[in-house]
């Protein structure tokens, strides 16, 4: 009786439908998990951003850290010349950026409301918002950076609280390095009994994905910003090295970044040059943009996840969304770290497949495949030394 009603089930519905049916569930599980990473960000963004943004510390500096470890250095003292390091580099690196363009500022704003007046002439109302745009832009960065401040007092608790951040990030970026073995014993004790080479694997992929994505952008941003500067300085165009500066940065925002920090460039160069020299600096940056999207991103980020640049930006629009400029700045890397994983998984799941087909059946064919595509594995964790 019992058998007969459970086929009459298994009937009651056609396999597309069941496995529809199956898949709804899935998405629905994950779409709700990460409902929940999403609130949880939001909720405690103070503790969560520095524990991302030594990630990707840990994941840029790396390299400098095993050279460390090579060269005989003990791992305490190497993790803190590496932390020393990222201090003196981003320190200066910032004191060059703001100084280019406290520098420069000025003069960018005015070409930019000389460009905006050109632009008025014959596109009216779109070239009036830009010069209006150009004419507040202090009072509008002013605004943007402090808009959780109502007075001196609240401001001052914004960057105490933006230095307090900092200064977690670099002491958790020095305990990343260190312990980085210990933390691949921890997730391998945390992990479920059976699956611990597999969330080993999950995790290796990762964190090499977000490791390529830091390396290979700031390489990139870096060449980016040396060719767009040289071009702006042999056409001289005014706050070259201002303009340089947001090149850099803007390439850590994937297109979006490039077309914003390209796009004053050529309104400035429109507005002290002429047209002509407008159209040399279009020239120069779409050059630069093509060098990067056929020659930079394939050779320098190849062995990283590659995503659609469709998926990237949705990427970008739903990190603004949750936390401004910085999930801006982060979303690519974790995305990123997410298609790293899937690709894991999805190699572990064809493996299995194929293992099963051809060993007659073995129902534990798939979990023993699993554990051999982790063995053979890379033997050397993304931070962990060999």
């Amino acid at each position: 009786m019992t058998p007969c009603s459970g086929r009459r089930v298994s009937t009651l519905l056609p396999e597309p439908a069941r496995r529809t049916a199956a898949w709804c569930v899935v998405l629905l599980l994950v779409a709700g998990v990460a409902a929940v990473a999403i609130w949880l960000f939001v909720t405690f963004k103070t503790a969560v951003t520095p524990v991302l943004l030594a990630t990707l510390g840990t994941a840029l500096l790396g390299p400098v850290y095993r050279w460390l470890l090579k060269m005989k250095v003990q791992r305490s003292l190497a993790a803190g010349l590496t932390c020393a390091v990222v201090v003196a580099v981003v320190g200066g690196a910032m004191y060059i950026v703001a100084r280019a363009l406290i520098d420069t500022g000025d003069q960018i704003i005015t070409s930019l409301k000389q460009a905006a007046d050109d632009l008025s002439k014959y596109f009216g109302a779109a070239g009036t918002s830009l010069d209006d745009m150009a004419s507040n832009a202090k009072d509008l960065l002013g605004k943007f950076g402090g808009s959780a401040a109502s007075g001196v007092i609240s401001g001052l608790s914004v960057v105490g609280e933006m230095i307090a951040m900092a200064v977690l990030a670099l002491l958790l970026v020095f305990f990343f390095l260190r312990d980085s073995d210990r933390a691949l014993g921890a997730m391998r004790s945390l992990a479920p009994r059976g699956t611990a080479d597999v969330v080993e694997a999950m995790g290796r992929r990762a964190f090499e994905a977000v490791e390529g994505f830091m390396r290979g952008t700031t390489f990139i941003a870096l060449i980016d910003a040396i060719c767009i500067t040289v071009g702006l300085l042999i056409l001289r165009v005014p706050g070259a090295w201002g303009l340089g500066a947001l090149v850099f940065i803007g390439a850590y925002i994937p297109y979006l970044g490039a077309f914003i920090s390209g796009a004053v460039a050529i309104l400035v160069a429109l507005a002290d040059r002429g047209v002509l020299i407008a159209l040399w600096a279009l020239g120069v940056v779409l050059a630069v943009q093509v060098l990067e999207g056929h020659v930079l991103q394939p050779v320098i980020q190849s062995r990283t996840v590659q995503m659609h640049p469709a998926v990237v930006m949705l990427a970008i629009t739903a990190g603004a969304s949750v936390a401004g400029i910085l999930g801006m700045l982060l979303a690519v890397p974790v995305t990123a770290a997410a298609f790293g994983v899937y690709s894991e998984l999805r190699a572990r799941y064809a493996a299995g497949s194929v293992s099963s087909t051809g060993s007659a059946g073995s129902a534990g064919s798939v979990g023993s495949a699993a554990s051999e595509g982790a063995s053979e594995g890379p033997s050397e964790g993304p931070g962990t030394p060999s």
